[in-house]
This record gives C-alpha cells, structure tokens and sequence, in this order.
C-alpha cells in the first residue's frame, strides 16, 4: 500500500516522465501539496538510493523503457489510473512513442495531460531546440533585462524554465482539475515557457508602448533608479535599497544622515545621487548597516547569500527552510493556513505498483526483461 499523502491535492495522481529542471518543478509544486507524484524514469537511472535533489521531494519513482512495447502497454496501465501526466518532450515524441494524449485519452479520458515545452506544440520554432536563454530573448524579456549601457543579462534560468514553464504547468493543471469537476474530461494542456515568460511581463507592456518604460537599466525598477538598487559596502558585500516611496527615502537618507541630496525626482540628477549613495554605503560594512535600519521603513536590507538566508531571524521565526537528508530547502509555498504539513522526504523507489494498476506478478515480470526498474 502507498502511504497516505495529506494536503488539499490529497488523492490526485500524477505521472512525472522524468525531463530537465522544469518538469520536476511543476511535479514538485504538485507534490508539496499533497498530490501522488510517481516519477517515470530510464531504467538504469533508477536504484534504490533516494533521490535527493529538492524538486524530486514527496514522490516515488520507477524506471520505464518507453522504447519498448512492453514498457508502453504498462504505462498505459499506469495512466489509466492517473489524473494527469506530466510530459516535457519535443513535439511529436509522445506520439511517436503511443502515449501521446490521444493515446492515453483512450484509456482515460479524464486524464488531464500536462505539456510543457519551449516553444510550444505548434509555430516555426515548435520543433527547434532551446533553452531558458532562447524563450525569454524571442519573447521580448531579454532586452529589458541588464543594466543601461551593458549588454542583456539573463537571470540564470528562472524566467523561463520556472516561473514561465514549471510553475505555469503547475497552474494549468489546478485549472484543469477545476473543469474536470464540471466536465467530468481530461484536457490537454499547452504549457510553452516562451508564452509563460511573456505573461510575466504583462505589467510592462502598456509602459513600453506608451514609452513610459524606457531601454534596459534607464527606468524606476530595472537599477536606473538611485532609490532602487545594491549598494557595496565597506567589507566588500552589498545591501538592497527599495526606498520608492517618498516616506521611505525620507526614513533612509535621514538615518545615513545625508543632506543635500540632488533631487531624486530629477532623472538627469540619478547618476550624481548614485554616486553619492554608492560612497556613504561603502563606508560602514553591511552588519553595521543592517543595525542601523533595523526596525525602520528604510526599505534597505542585507543581500544574503543562499546559505545565510536560511539562518536569518526572519526566514528562522517563519520556518521558510527545512533541512532534508543533509540538503537545506525551502519549505513550500504558497502557505495554506490550517492545512497539513508537506512531505518534503526524497524520492524513493515505488515497488509496489497494484496501486497503480500493475500486478505484482505483471510487475516482476517486467522487472525480469529489463523493462521496469
């Protein structure tokens, strides 16, 4: 018997066919909240030892071989008892292979199958390779991103991969879930990180083509601004100043005890106040710094770094990061009040697949062709 998972998606089953970062995400935010993730590996990828990367947390895994018919036919087992799938190939693939969506809906037509690409099921590009770099500079993002006079900088992979694939995937499949109730039918869902990375911008859309936005790294919230940026400071780290409100400003230059300040609401005046900011913040280190505007409305905090984030008071009070099997991660979000606490164990081997629609006997049997692991 599998263990009893808790939380509000408590009983809906999801197939994972394991896939770069993205996948695992959307399967990892569904699994923080209570959902019955099996991750759907190569055989030789899977071994007894559990999997300890974050975003494989609360689920099961097994090794399929989806080349052959046998593995096939037992992933359609596994489907037909399954509320969505989770499938990260290039177009076309699923198909090739027979468990594309039409496949799966003969046997389940209530299954909710989650697509996640690049560029989408369909257009010139659909079938191209890419990566996160790719998605954000064809959706226009890229250019917007860096500092004035540099070249475009891309924010690691998290605009397209994460928050523009994974977590949007994540999304269609609660919407999904929701008609379902209605319906009573599965839906196949479209999840491409070039659409999902554009969405993301959509507060700045109407700001570019009225030219209230301006080029990258010139505007109030892209480090144009003197009231909106990292500062160095005297032992070589930084802080982040967010002081845009003018009661904020106030607060800040009053506690650094600055006057004569060129006016901040005069863009042509930003580089001399930079400037001037730049040198004050280098001339106490970031502990001292961090005392002075602690409890204020400054705005102005200590840029930490991964591991100093999980020890700091505030992330500590809240418990927002758990060590898990020697990893140190953060806790899931959003906060469901009153809700059961998540799995957060590492991926284990599921050996055990009756569950799931695969005998025992079916099990082992395939297990002894080198088909499921």
């Amino acid at each position: 018997m599998s263990e009893v998972r808790r939380g509000p998606l408590a009983g809906v089953r999801v197939l994972e066919l394991a896939g770069l970062a993205p996948g695992p995400f959307a399967g990892m935010m569904l699994a923080d909240h209570g959902a019955e993730v099996l991750r759907v590996d190569r055989v030789k990828a899977v071994s007894d030892e559990p999997r300890r990367d974050v975003m494989d947390r609360g689920k099961r895994t097994i090794g399929l071989d989806l080349k052959a018919p046998e593995g096939v036919a037992a992933f359609k087992k596994l489907a037909r008892h399954a509320d969505v799938v989770i499938e990260v190939f290039r177009p076309g693939v699923a198909e090739r292979l027979g468990i594309g969506p039409a496949d799966l809906h003969a046997v389940n037509e209530r299954l909710i199958y989650g697509r996640m690409t690049g560029w989408g099921q369909d257009g010139p590009l659909a079938s191209t390779a890419g990566h996160d770099i790719d998605y954000i500079a064809i959706s226009g993002i890229l250019s917007m991103l860096g500092r004035d006079g540099n070249k475009p900088t891309p924010p690691i992979n998290i605009l397209g991969d994460f928050a523009g694939g994974g977590l949007m995937l994540a999304y269609g499949v609660l919407l999904a879930l929701f008609e379902r109730e209605r319906t009573g039918k599965g839906r196949v869902i479209d999840a491409a990180m070039v659409d999902g990375a554009s969405v993301l911008f959509a507060m700045f859309y109407q700001g570019v083509q009225s030219g209230f936005w301006g080029p990258r790294g010139t505007n109030l919230l892209d480090t144009g601004a003197p009231q909106y940026d990292t500062y160095e400071t005297a032992d070589g780290l930084h802080v982040a100043v967010g002081a845009l409100e003018p009661q904020f400003w106030d607060t800040m230059v009053s506690l650094m005890g600055l006057t004569d300040l060129p006016d901040r609401n005069d863009r042509a005046q930003w580089p001399a106040l930079k400037a001037r900011l730049a040198a004050e913040f280098k001339t106490r280190t970031r502990a001292e710094w961090e005392e002075l505007f602690e409890g204020s409305d400054a705005c102005v905090s200590p840029v930490l770094s991964m591991s100093e984030a999980a020890a700091h008071p505030h992330n500590v009070a809240r418990g927002s990061f758990a060590e898990v099997g020697g990893v140190t991660m953060p806790v899931p979000a959003p906060r469901l009040l009153g809700a059961a606490g998540p799995d957060l164990s590492p991926a284990t081997r599921l050996t055990d697949l009756s569950e799931w629609g695969l005998s025992q006997g079916e099990a082992e049997k395939l297990r002894g062709e080198g088909v499921l692991a």
